[in-house]
């Protein structure tokens, strides 16, 4: 009895049902305008998700660089029994240093920020660390930011000594514990 039920409106396998023509116009305006808001917002959102374009190596190096040239600098102010000099200028994204003429480019896309003493505050944009014959600095700290990644290059004014800090490690180490 089951297999003898046909539904009235049942079309026999393999033939395809005529869609009418009021069902096949595509898509409305308001569908269309919806998809390129949501393109717009997902455009504006993706460096926030991807990060800022710096890769964790290329932030690194630079990190490394600048403490690797603020360490020199103390070790030949004390090797030469003179001042030595670590001159940032944070729009440039460059430092040159009493060692050599040149001038080192960091990244782009980095952002820097300094704290030091007054006194060794060029302009607004740039300041000088200084290393002085017994090891001791005027201390200060060198923040380097990429996206959500954040390095602090302290110099401790005491000792000169100069060390770095990566803030997420830092966090996520604080969680951890």
């Amino acid at each position: 009895m089951g297999a003898a039920l046909k539904h009235k409106h049942a079309e026999p396998l393999g033939r395809h049902r005529q869609v009418p023509a009021a069902c096949q116009r595509g898509f409305s305006l308001l569908e269309i305008i919806l998809v390129i808001a949501l393109a717009a917002v997902m455009m504006t959102l993706a460096p926030r998700i991807f990060g800022s374009g710096v890769s964790g190596s290329e932030l690194k190096s630079s990190v490394r660089t600048l403490a690797a040239a603020m360490k020199m600098a103390r070790d030949h102010a004390i090797n030469s029994r003179r001042e030595t000099f670590v001159s940032i200028n944070v729009n440039s994204r460059e430092f040159t240093t009493t060692l050599d003429e040149r001038v080192h480019k960091l990244n782009d896309q980095l952002t820097l920020k300094l704290f030091t003493a007054e006194t060794d505050q060029i302009t607004a944009q740039s300041a000088s660390f200084r290393f002085y014959p017994d090891g001791s600095s005027n201390g200060g700290r060198v923040t380097v930011i990429a996206g959500e990644r954040e390095f602090f290059i302290d110099i401790d004014w005491l000792t000169g000594r100069v060390t770095v800090t990566d803030m997420i490690a830092k966090v996520q180490a604080g969680r951890a514990s």
